[in-house]
């Protein structure tokens, strides 16, 4: 027969509970905060703005504008109204 002699008996059971829930909790926790870090690194991105460049989103505003002069859907009147606008929000 073996005897369970130096068993922590319940208050092991309670620690591995807490434990194992520790465990599972940082796990999720550092999942979550992976996943939101590698698909929320390109919005919101500012350039330098010693640098000159514009951020992700007014560029592509600008790109917008310029697709739809090119398309004839603006005038020049109004593309030029509009990109001096974009500019001056940045």
């Amino acid at each position: 027969m073996m005897w369970y002699d130096g068993s922590w008996g319940w208050s092991g059971w309670f620690f591995m509970t807490v434990v194992m829930v520790v465990f599972w909790a940082l796990l999720i926790v550092g999942i979550v905060a992976l996943t939101h870090y590698l698909t929320n690194t390109h919005r919101g991105r500012q350039s330098d703005p010693s640098s000159g460049e514009a951020a992700w989103g007014s560029r592509r505003a600008e790109d917008l504008l310029a697709e739809r002069f090119a398309r004839g859907e603006i005038d020049e009147d109004e593309y030029k109204r509009r990109l001096t606008l974009l500019r001056e929000q940045r």
